[in-house]
């Protein structure tokens, strides 16, 4: 028998009550996240890079400690788990991984994260996550068709399970750019510079990472390499969940791995009169800069 609507939602608030249904019942296995030294936050905000950086992550740890790469997994959340999941799934957040350092995922702003670990964040434009997340959400969470670009708002804002609004999160890691706990840049210089940023994860974990194995991880962390094993990165658990639950096929378009990137000028003209008044009101007073392609130079300088 179903909980929730049955089916996808069709507005925000069905939505609401799909994520309810999925989190009512008495958790079994989970446990929650009990720190440990030197543990590792992927922390980006929402259709940012998260998947992205918990694969090159794991990859840079397992090639390490065992000479080779490791794609035997249904779900990368499986290797670096997730807590605003954990109790929908009945994850127990401590099992023991697959190699050191631990790493878990998150798109929290550093404030809601346990202090004194190691943090990893890569900041996208607005507008192209604005096109990401429709897309991921459509003919997954939402119904194809049933919710435009222009009333997609209130979706974008949640930020994703756990997370919060794009400037909060996008304020937070900004103010921490040079701690050296944590690895802050942007989406598009982490692509472009990805063995820079490949060994520049590597001194952050502490793991010596020679020019082979940077250069497998770059291999395995292109885009080619992940579309191709895309089931992978396609939320298989939370799938697996929702169709138990909730009825909606586990089979869903739900990847995260796309064969093009998100084009920011789909995004309509009244969103962008949106994203720009936040950001002028929230975020210029704070960095000086007036879009995020200027605050994306300041980091990639």
């Amino acid at each position: 028998m179903t909980a929730g609507l049955g089916r996808r939602a069709r507005n925000i608030e069905e939505f609401g009550i799909n994520i309810a249904a999925l989190h009512a019942h008495e958790p079994v296995n989970f446990r929650p996240y009990q720190p440990q030294t030197g543990d590792v936050f992927i922390t980006c905000w929402g259709k940012s890079g998260t998947t992205m950086m918990q694969q090159m992550f794991h990859q840079l740890r397992m090639i390490a400690a065992t000479g080779k790469g490791d794609m035997g997994f249904d779900d990368i959340s499986r290797m670096t788990p997730w807590e605003d999941t954990a109790v929908m799934l009945d994850f127990d957040m401590n099992v023991e991984q697959r190699a050191k350092p631990r790493g878990f995922k998150s798109h929290r702003e550093y404030e809601r994260l346990p202090p004194g670990m190691r943090y990893v964040v890569t900041l996208r434009d607005p507008y192209e996550t604005y096109v990401s997340f429709h897309r991921f959400f459509e003919g997954w969470w939402i119904e194809t068709g049933a919710v435009s670009m222009e009333g997609f708002m209130p979706f974008w804002m949640t930020g994703g399970p756990g997370g919060c609004d794009y400037f909060t999160h996008l304020l937070s890691w900004y103010a921490r750019r040079d701690e050296p706990d944590s690895l802050v840049t942007s989406y598009r210089w982490a692509v472009k510079n990805k063995r820079a940023m490949i060994q520049r994860l590597a001194e952050l974990c502490g793991i010596d990472a020679d020019e082979d194995i940077v250069s497998e991880v770059e291999k395995m962390t292109t885009r080619e390499f992940m579309y191709a094993h895309k089931d992978r990165f396609d939320d298989g658990m939370a799938c697996a969940i929702m169709e138990q639950k909730l009825g909606i096929p586990a089979d869903s378009d739900s990847t995260k791995v796309q064969a093009e990137g998100s084009d920011p000028k789909q995004v309509p003209a009244s969103v962008v009169e949106q994203i720009d008044a936040m950001w002028a009101e929230r975020v210029t007073p704070v960095t000086g800069h007036a879009n995020f392609a200027e605050l994306a130079a300041e980091l990639d300088k």
